[in-house]
């Protein structure tokens, strides 16, 4: 008999990620909250492939099934994040001025 069930374990190391990850991203400085965001997108980009493998691998119906949800909100989550990240950089855009805009308008 094991001294500590295994899914007890996973479920700390669950909670202790999310601790760990709530802190890493609330206390980056703002300057580096787009290359943050980039370095998200490639990690959740590896997240799909890993789900890929998993729902392929696996016999269950509920292995497919959480498999495909897996790959279905990594690809929201990498998606989006590509949103985001743009919007961010158009951010630092230098803007014409407004006398300069208004003559290409007309």
């Amino acid at each position: 008999m094991e001294a500590i069930s295994p899914t007890i374990v996973n479920l700390i190391i669950f909670v202790l990620a999310i601790y760990v990850g709530y802190h890493v991203v609330w206390n980056v400085t703002p300057a580096l909250h787009t290359p943050l965001m980039a370095v998200t997108n490639a990690i959740s980009a590896i997240v799909i492939v890993g789900a890929m493998l998993a729902a392929a691998l696996t016999e269950t119906g509920l292995g497919k099934t959480m498999g495909v949800l897996a790959v279905a909100l990594a690809a929201v989550n990498v998606f989006g994040g590509f949103l985001v990240t743009r919007r961010m950089l158009e951010m630092f855009k230098k803007k014409e001025p407004k006398a300069k805009a208004a003559e290409s308008r007309a």
